[in-house]
């Protein structure tokens, strides 16, 4: 007679789905900073896949947070976006214009250079959020920069960026949930194409936005991506660098790459997978500069309330420069770290540092 009983080699057994879901659970909490009983029931809700249960978190939360953080932008933000913002909304008060102090001509060297910034904003983290998404745009007006990569942005921290900074054209990373950015000074990058490449294990919704501009005739390929979070997933956020490196691999001869994000990546990590001697991390290039060491720094920052002391190298910037004969090649020139003022509202712009650099022709 036929048994309708599994075997236990069938059944995952109890100890292991609780562990399973465990780690699921911290990783969501990790990503909403919510905790666990909220991560629990978004989780079985949608049967426990995660993509489900974050997409479910991320739209519960945006009518909230733009009604709260952002009462002056009069609407709530459409479902379905356009990528590539061409023109500004009519009701907006530009922050990043040029202010007097920077209206005065600069020097032909520094005219000259290529200036980036790539900051992790926290927009998961609803909490100040208007004033923190102010803060951003104080440092896109004193630093000017040409390109900035961002990270963990939601539909209406770009809702908000594209009516305060309009003096930067924005390319959006994904349209639902929480995505990455690049933001383009339109008077001295000229954009033209983007696309999103996907990374098809990812379970945080994780993929690589990439745009072709050129800058002083220079072709750039600009890229940035926020690799898979947490210790645990270190396999997956490996086969993702390998993605990253495998595009810089590509490009042109012609064409100068940079890659900016929160890439997670411990650097037991990057040795494993290897960096090609074409590319170089610029933190390393520059002299590995201890005061921009750490971008993740619980010890200086305390937006996250954690009861432990991290201090990590999170947030990584990349450069592989264009090998063709006659085409100038760009070279690292300076690194900083920004955002390591408190605001008036008693936090940081956010819980990562963000990342300044220039590039000079070599």
């Amino acid at each position: 007679m036929a048994s309708n009983v599994a075997s236990d080699s069938d059944t995952p057994s109890v100890s292991n789905v609780e562990r399973s879901r465990s780690r699921l659970c911290d990783e969501f909490a990790a990503l909403t900073g919510s905790d666990s009983a909220v991560a629990q029931c978004y989780l079985a809700e949608h049967e426990w896949e995660m993509e489900r249960a974050l997409n479910s978190f991320f739209d519960a939360d945006l009518e909230k947070v733009f009604e709260d953080d952002f009462p002056d932008s009069g609407t709530s933000p459409s479902k379905k976006r356009q990528k590539v913002e061409e023109k500004p909304p009519t009701d907006c008060v530009d922050l990043t214009g040029d202010s007097p102090a920077s209206t005065r001509k600069p020097s032909d060297e520094d005219d000259n250079k290529l200036s980036l910034i790539s900051w992790n904003v926290d927009g998961l983290d609803t909490d100040n959020l208007g004033e923190r998404a102010r803060g951003l745009c104080s440092f896109l007006v004193l630093y000017t920069p040409d390109v900035v990569f961002l990270q963990e942005l939601i539909p209406p921290y770009v809702q908000y960026l594209k009516k305060r900074a309009v003096s930067y054209l924005i390319i959006e990373g994904g349209e639902d949930g929480y995505f990455t950015g690049i933001m383009l000074k339109k008077t001295r990058v000229r954009f033209l194409e983007s696309e999103i490449v996907s990374y098809p294990t990812t379970q945080m919704m994780r993929n690589l936005l990439v745009a072709q501009v050129t800058f002083k005739g220079q072709k750039l390929c600009l890229m940035t991506s926020h690799l898979e979070s947490c210790k645990g997933q270190a396999e997956e956020r490996m086969k993702q660098l390998r993605v990253v490196i495998q595009r810089m691999r590509e490009a042109p001869a012609d064409v100068t790459v940079l890659f900016g994000g929160d890439t997670n990546l411990r650097d037991t990590e990057v040795a494993k997978v290897g960096l090609p001697s074409s590319v170089c991390d610029v933190w390393e290039r520059l002299g590995k500069q201890e005061h921009c060491r750490y971008t993740w720094d619980t010890k200086a920052n305390n937006n996250k309330k954690v009861p432990y002391i991290s201090r990590c190298r999170f947030d990584r910037v990349y450069l592989r420069p264009a090998a063709k004969d006659g085409v100038p090649r760009l070279a690292p020139d300076h690194m900083a770290l920004v955002g390591l003022d408190k605001l008036d509202c008693g936090r940081f712009t956010s819980d990562h540092w963000g990342i300044y650099c220039s590039f000079a022709s070599a």
